[in-house]
């Protein structure tokens, strides 16, 4: 039987008679950054359809050099001032042209961008690095599926008071922690149903949302999907996310620690392999492991994705702020251990035969999902590659136990890892990892020059 086309979703086909018809206007075709936003232009239907369909379109490749602020960071190989900062080509992927339900009149698609001059994926590119492991595992015989779970922070204020207020004292939605909670729940439903509907009508299959372990946190999840779909959609999930909130005068936050006495915003990763045709997930087998049953597959999978987890630590964790989660009794992981339905072990081994998959709890909301995805992939393939056992499954509480191996304590830590990572190197590429090593620094930096709340408070009156 054929596959049920998701709603939402555009052929070019269906676009052009959208056109003609005045129901889609404008086409925003967009590139996830090093960050994980979504950069791009606003294009009139019809030039799209005549022209950007067809050849693409141009930007400024300092799109990769820059900091969050948009400023160009000197250091890059890849753009510099010296170079003078030329284009990149942007090709839109069809696949992935659908309705954005929640803007006026509005369509979307996501572009892979390509090196303007040897007219082939830009290595250091998100979608790119994501890409490149994908084809990996077809080239190994596995369709690689996955699952995202976002948590984020519901506030009463818009993003321009909250700035105006210099992010503090904040009145979150909740007056109390709401996990699971309907009452909460239905006092928050203008901008999660909002946003459930919008999602669902835009190409994003939504299953639930519900309270989290915070004032005012929610989680909303989508269906899982092929790992390159899932990270399209969760780009897609924030970005409707924040317009929406935007709209109702609301504002939401998936930074990974907001607040020191509140729980961290998780983006727990759920990976299975399938086989090409999606119909046979490859984890399940008979082979016992603990309370389940699974592949080597399964088994050596598990054991590279453990393996590697701190070399690949900045991709999961990439900002100073991630590593404020990894506390006690969070709910966040502290250690590189798995278990069977365990929520405190960093890997969570979860369901069984068919539905057998492997939940990592270390991400945080903040998370670049092509990133993480792909380094997920990549130390997995290598755990099967190369028959990596895994350590054995745990039980109790983890974060009492003192001999497992730690989840790395700072950015700067993992910043280390990586750049004394041979197996990073040997997978994603030198010049990609000098990338994002510089990258990352750059995060670091900027951290360690800033002047904080933490400070002022601190030593203003008592040093």
């Amino acid at each position: 039987m054929a596959e049920l086309k998701t709603r939402g979703m555009l052929t070019l086909k269906e676009l052009e008679e959208k056109a003609r018809t005045g129901e889609i206007e404008t086409v925003i075709a967009a590139f996830p950054d090093l960050y994980g936003r979504l950069f791009g232009k606003r294009i009139t239907t019809d030039f799209f359809l005549d022209q950007i369909a067809r050849s693409g379109m141009h930007a400024c490749n300092y799109l990769f050099t820059v900091d969050m602020d948009m400023d160009p960071v000197p250091g890059y190989r890849y753009a510099n001032w010296e170079s003078g900062y030329g284009d990149f080509h942007c090709v839109p992927d069809m696949n992935t042209l659908r309705c954005a339900s929640w803007l006026d009149k509005t369509a979307l698609v996501i572009c892979d961008v390509f090196d303007e001059h040897e007219h082939r994926l830009t290595a250091i590119s998100p979608r790119s690095i994501l890409k490149k492991q994908l084809a990996a595992a077809e080239e190994s015989g596995y369709r690689a599926m996955g699952a995202s779970e976002l948590e984020y922070y519901i506030f009463r204020e818009s993003y321009d008071a909250a700035r105006d207020k210099e992010y503090a004292r904040l009145r979150p939605f909740g007056s109390y922690l709401e996990d699971y909670h309907v009452l909460q729940g239905t006092r928050e439903e203008p901008l999660n149903a909002a946003v459930r509907r919008h999602l669902a009508n835009s190409g994003v299959p939504v299953e639930f949302s519900k309270g989290e372990w915070g004032k005012g946190q929610h989680e909303l999840n989508i269906r899982y999907a092929d790992v390159l779909a899932m990270a399209d959609s969760q780009m897609i999930y924030k970005q409707c996310f924040k317009e929406v909130a935007d709209s109702l005068g609301l504002s939401v936050t998936f930074m990974a620690k907001f607040d020191a006495d509140s729980a961290g915003s998780s983006c727990h990763m759920h990976m299975s392999l399938w086989d090409r045709s999606g119909k046979n997930n490859m984890f399940a087998g008979d082979i016992p492991f603990g309370p389940v049953t699974g592949s080597d597959a399964f088994r050596w999978f598990l054991g590279g994705w453990i393996r590697h987890a701190a070399e690949m630590m900045v991709f999961y964790a990439p900002t100073v702020n991630s590593y404020k989660r990894y506390q006690s009794g969070s709910w966040a992981p502290t250690s590189l251990a798995c278990s069977y339905d365990n929520r405190t072990a960093g890997f969570r081994i979860v369901g069984n035969g068919s539905s057998l998959r492997i939940e990592s709890r270390i991400p945080g909301a903040d998370v670049n999902p092509y990133l993480a995805y792909a380094a997920a992939l990549a130390s997995g393939l290598d755990g099967i590659r190369n028959r990596i056992e895994p350590p054995p499954l745990c039980t109790g509480d983890m974060y009492s136990t003192k001999d497992l191996p730690r989840v790395p304590a700072t950015l700067r830590d993992a910043i280390c890892e990586l750049e004394n990572s041979e197996f990073a190197r040997a997978t994603l590429g030198s010049d990609v990892v000098e990338h994002y090593l510089h990258f990352f620094r750059t995060e670091q930096r900027q951290y360690d020059r800033a002047v904080t709340d933490w400070e002022r408070k601190r030593y203003y009156e008592q040093i």
